[in-house]
Order: structure tokens, then C-alpha cells, then sequence
């Protein structure tokens, strides 16, 4: 019997060798009112349609001091506006039957989405439409009070009072100076959150909650000329603003080692590497994707079979590429077992790096990553709301909704020489930073 991971491996294999194409049928055009640019999927398999808005707005607009400004508005859209009352939002669309209804912030970009049944189109396009508009007017002193009262909170629950949660920042403000955007996290710095004034936040809506500034993806099963009529009913009034300036940022490389330690009450020691790598979409971002899997995914990566199954000095491995436009982050987590020194482990991590660097990866094992990676991003597109998301992802980070065969290309591509030329480049010692976590004494 197979694995579920084979019966995935094995699909992606067949779907690669095939040559099959994947495309999402849309058409994209922008508001001339206002310069909001849509972009309608329609698929009528299921009686479900996703409404989906992407800000072009994250920690990367933040100005120093303001951090935290982006994700505190994904709070602050959910209280209500001119029109919605005060905490609807999440009440009309539960009511209506909606699923996936939420938002996210990323260091790029802000996000929100809600898949609603067909014939709830309407309301789902005019309670987006209301905060994208009308939402300044809504914002009193007692709901920044409030929200950044709540956001403050979420830090100590997901950073500040939970195991590796501090290491964890200290990794990403190790990488880059302070005034860099990526510094303070996406969550912002408590001394940043409890500084913002009512005028902050109007003067921030104004600025990147603009309809110039957003893309509004309509994906699944609806009619198209009604579904325009709604957008010009709902989206088509809305004013329009001044385009938010842009900023060049340059991300300064790091031409020696930089390692912290870190005191907190955990009981096993943890080794996080960092190196700065390729932007999104550029060439190099798919081969550490690639990479990635090889050292740090699943039970038959190097780091995995070296360090937790062979010697059995560490709990729990892990790598990523994680993709942004500034510049990429390459991350190796390592978490050893009790009674193991910091030195062993790391020395032996440090063994599966330089033998990455220093031998070509076998054609078996990028296979098996790429297909991973192919068979993850094929699979999600059965889902409307992933579809629609995919489409903004493109759309923002590309420039264009119709890239998903070109993404898929860049995997197919990937070989053990370009993994190899990548590890021997990226992976120096002098090119990273180094958070070691230790129980506080």
C-alpha cells in the first residue's frame, strides 16, 4: 500500500510527464472611476462563489515607528463601517451561510476573503466595498483602543509567551538593520502599536486602502454581466485617491557572520540559520523551494535522517524559502534532544550543509521535492477560495493573474546542477545569521 505522500508524488510525476497544462479561465480589467483593477474566474462546478481583495500594503509600506500598522488594520476592517455596523461584518456573511471568511497580513501584502454561496454574491461585493471605501469615518479613539489592545495581546500569545517566540524575531531583526521594513515582523513592536494616534491610522487608510491600490478577484459560480453591474454598483463610486508613493528599499547583504543567543524558559536548545535569497519569482526562489524540501521536508530529507534518525540528536528539523519581494528569507531550524550539546548539534548540521554545497543533490531527491511542490499548488486549485487567492498572488507579485503555468514551469526546470550552483552560493557561513535559543538559567 502506498504512502499518501507517494500517491501525491506519483500523481505530480504523471502530471509533469504528461505536459498538462493548468490554466484558470478570467478576464481582468480596471475601474476607470477609480482605478481598482478585477479580475473575473468564473466556474460553475460548485454553487459557490469567493470574493477576494488584495491591498497592496504590508510591513514594506510601514515608515519607521509605525510598525505594525498593516496587520492592526486587519483587525480594525472587521469592526465595522459607515454603513455595516459595529463588529457585522463577521455576522452577516455566518448568517448567510459563508465559509473561510478572514484576513491575513503578510510582509508584502494584506489580504482579505470570504467564500460565500452563489446567491450571496451581492452582499459579500458590498461589505467589501464599504470598508474599502467608508471605513475611515468608522475608526473612533475607543476601536483603535481596542484592536491595538487586542493586537498587543495576539504578540504576547503568538511571540512573547510562547516557546521560541522571541528567537524567532530576534532571527528576522538579525537579518536586517532597523530601518529596514522587514525589522519588526509583521506584528509590529509594542512600543510601535501603543505610539499610533487616530490621525496615524486616517493618514495610513487614506494612503493604501485606496481602490488604485487593490485588486478584487471574483472567482466560481456566477453571471458575468451581473457580476460587473454589482462591481459598478458597489465599487464603481467609490472615489478616487492619490496613488501612494513608492520607496526604494535596498537590503543591505551580509558579508560576515551574525549570531545571538537568546535566553527563554524552554527546555531544549534550538539552533535558527538565516540567509538572505532570491526575491519571488526571481531566478533562485523555485530552487530553494527546491532546496528546501531536500534538507529540512518530511522523514527522508538530509537534515531529518542525519540528525533525528541516524545520530539522534535532535527533536524536530526544518527549511524554507519563504518568498517576498525585498528579498527572500532561507531558514534551517533545528531543535535538539535533551542531554545534547549545542556544539555537537551544531557541528553536525553544519556537515549536512556543507555536503549540499559540496555534491550535486541526486535526480531522486529533486524529483520527489518538485513534485511535492507541483502536486501542492495543482491540488489547492480545487478549492474556489485558493483559486481566487492565487489569482491576486499573481496578480500583485507578477503583474499578471494568468502565471500559474509559468510558476509550475519554473519547478519542472529545476535540476540536481541549479540546486547544487544555488547551495555552494547561498549557503556561506559568512552570509548568515545564527539564533541560538537556550534555557534561561
Amino acid at each position: 500500500m502506498f504512502s499518501l505522500a507517494t500517491v501525491v508524488a506519483l500523481t505530480a510525476h504523471l502530471l509533469v510527464s504528461s505536459g498538462a497544462e493548468y490554466r484558470i479561465p478570467f478576464e481582468k480589467f480596471t475601474l476607470e472611476q477609480n482605478g481598482l483593477q478585477v479580475v473575473l474566474a468564473k466556474d460553475s462546478s460548485l454553487p459557490v462563489v469567493a470574493v477576494n481583495v488584495w491591498y497592496n500594503v504590508g510591513p514594506v509600506n510601514e515608515p519607521i515607528g509605525r510598525s505594525g500598522f498593516a496587520h492592526l488594520f486587519e483587525h480594525l476592517m472587521f469592526q465595522g463601517s459607515k454603513y455595516v455596523g459595529d463588529d457585522m461584518h463577521f455576522k452577516y456573511l455566518e448568517a448567510s451561510g459563508a465559509s473561510s471568511i478572514n484576513g491575513t497580513t503578510d510582509y508584502d501584502r494584506t489580504n482579505y476573503f470570504e467564500t460565500v454561496p452563489a446567491n450571496q454574491l451581492e452582499m459579500a461585493l458590498w461589505l467589501e466595498s464599504d470598508r474599502m471605501g467608508f471605513l475611515r469615518s468608522s475608526i473612533t479613539q475607543e476601536k483603535l483602543d481596542n484592536q491595538r489592545e487586542v493586537v498587543m495581546n495576539e504578540r504576547r500569545q503568538s511571540i512573547e509567551n510562547v516557546p521560541y517566540g522571541p528567537s524567532s524575531e530576534k532571527l528576522v531583526q538579525t537579518l536586517f538593520p532597523e530601518t529596514h521594513p522587514y525589522y519588526s515582523y509583521v506584528i509590529g513592536s509594542m512600543e510601535d502599536l501603543l505610539a499610533a494616534s487616530l490621525q496615524d491610522v486616517y493618514d495610513f487608510y487614506d494612503r493604501y486602502y485606496a481602490p488604485s491600490n487593490a485588486t478584487l478577484v471574483i472567482a466560481g459560480d456566477f453571471d458575468t454581466e451581473s457580476a460587473r453591474q454589482l462591481i459598478q454598483k458597489y465599487f464603481g463610486t467609490l472615489s478616487r485617491r492619490q496613488n501612494p508613493d513608492t520607496y526604494a528599499v535596498k537590503t543591505p547583504p551580509i558579508d560576515q557572520e551574525r549570531r545571538v543567543t537568546v535566553q527563554e524558559p524552554i527546555r531544549l536548545p534550538k539552533i535558527s540559520m538565516a540567509w538572505l535569497s532570491p526575491p519571488i519569482y526571481a531566478e533562485g526562489d523555485a530552487d530553494c523551494d527546491v532546496l528546501a524540501y531536500i534538507l529540512g521536508a518530511g522523514k527522508s530529507s538530509r537534515l531529518y535522517k542525519r540528525l533525528v534518525y541516524d545520530l539522534q540528536i535532535a527533536q524536530n528539523v526544518s527549511a524554507s524559502q519563504e518568498s517576498l519581494v525585498l528579498t527572500s528569507i532561507f531558514r534551517i531550524n533545528i531543535t535538539g534532544r535533551p542531554g545534547v550539546s549545542l556544539e555537537t548539534l551544531e557541528a553536525e548540521t553544519q556537515k549536512v550543509i556543507d555536503e549540499v554545497k559540496r555534491e550535486q543533490a541526486t535526480e531522486r531527491e529533486v524529483m520527489r521535492a518538485r513534485n511535492l511542490l507541483l502536486t501542492s499548488s495543482t491540488l489547492s486549485l480545487q478549492r474556489t477560495g485558493h483559486r481566487a487567492n492565487m489569482l491576486n498572488r499573481y496578480n500583485l507579485f507578477h503583474g499578471d493573474p494568468d502565471y500559474l503555468n509559468d510558476d509550475l514551469n519554473r519547478y519542472k526546470t529545476v535540476t540536481p546542477k541549479s540546486v547544487h550552483q544555488l547551495a555552494a552560493g547561498l549557503l556561506q557561513s559568512h552570509q548568515r545569521a545564527v539564533v541560538i535559543t537556550v534555557p534561561q538559567s
